[in-house]
């Protein structure tokens, strides 16, 4: 059976990039690998990112999960299906940050996936500044993915100070207690700056293993959590910076977790990652022009005009 990898984390934590990393080194080993994207937004934008690694033994698969929960798990367990016949010898997937543990290991094992594939690697990314602030409803995901996890990996090691990271650390155990889940030992935790890692620590994320969901389950599908994405939008880079730390900001627009996306600017293609506390823009390539918003209580008519500089048309049915 080929067994297939989780790779992930509360949103924005740092999974795509992480999963470039993961694959780039699968393919070094000549694995034939299947990409499969599963994104919150009804338009994937980290595709840009991942765009490198196509070739003979790598491809790439996306999957919206802007549907309802029913309609999104046909999806999810359909393209499945049809990636366990072509012939890879893993399949990774990134999930969205809302993602439901749950979801992963029933559709895997339901007939005939469970005699195809099997679950191979969890690895949840862990922002090392994570923010205090979080709701409960955040928490949630944050632990139920590190509770399933073989190997809790730490983001952004290299930016947090030895305060946030032991805070970071202590904020994980209070979630993982909340859901009645057990702490994550110390052999099951990698804190370290990604530039560092080996080759023997890749080889370890690819053995780490899982752990089936063994919690107490307080949400059902994306727990409230929404999605709003932009096309061509006319902004440039200073521009989009500017609206995205007002989307932070003020709590009029709703509780904004993250901003992401792809934008031209001059010849070249940019990729915009930002949470409360970080932005991040880096070159990409060619892609489609989509900035998304995630968060709770999304004021949608506010986000519109801020944005377009109009609100949105009413549909009439």
């Amino acid at each position: 059976m080929i067994p297939v990898d989780l790779i992930t984390g509360f949103l924005g934590a740092g999974k795509t990039t992480f999963l470039l990393r993961y694959a780039r080194y699968l393919l070094s080993l000549g694995l034939k690998i299947g990409i499969l994207v599963y994104d919150h937004g009804a338009v994937n934008v980290d595709l840009p990112l991942l765009n490198p690694l196509r070739s003979e033994r790598c491809e790439l698969e996306t999957l919206a999960a802007s549907c309802d929960t029913d309609c999104h798990r046909r999806r999810f367990r359909t393209k499945l299906l049809a990636m366990a016949m072509c012939g890879y010898d893993r399949i990774l997937i990134e999930p969205s940050g809302v993602f439901d543990m749950d979801e992963f290991y029933d559709t895997l094992a339901d007939s005939p996936l469970d005699r195809m594939l099997s679950v191979g690697n969890v690895l949840c990314i862990v922002d090392a500044k994570l923010p205090e602030d979080s709701l409960p409803e955040e928490d949630f995901f944050l632990a139920s993915q590190a509770a399933c996890a073989g190997c809790v990996i730490l983001s952004r090691v290299q930016l947090a100070s030895e305060e946030e990271r032991d805070s970071t650390l202590s904020h994980l155990e209070r979630a993982l207690t909340a859901i009645h889940s057990v702490t994550i030992s110390s052999d099951r935790l990698l804190a370290r700056d990604w530039d560092s890692l080996t080759g023997e620590d890749y080889e370890r994320f690819s053995r780490c293993g899982a752990f089936p969901p063994d919690y107490q389950k307080s949400l059902i599908g994306a727990g409230g959590f929404q999605s709003l994405s932009f096309l061509n939008l006319p902004l440039d880079e200073v521009a989009l910076r500017e609206k995205t730390r007002t989307l932070f900001a003020d709590t009029g627009y709703g509780r904004i977790l993250r901003v992401k996306g792809v934008f031209p600017e001059g010849e070249g293609w940019f990729q915009l990652n930002a949470t409360a506390h970080a932005t991040q823009v880096e070159h990409a390539e060619q892609g489609l022009p989509v900035i998304t918003v995630i968060g709770r209580e999304l004021n949608e008519n506010a986000i519109n005009i801020l944005l377009t500089g109009k609100a949105p048309r009413l549909h009439i049915l």
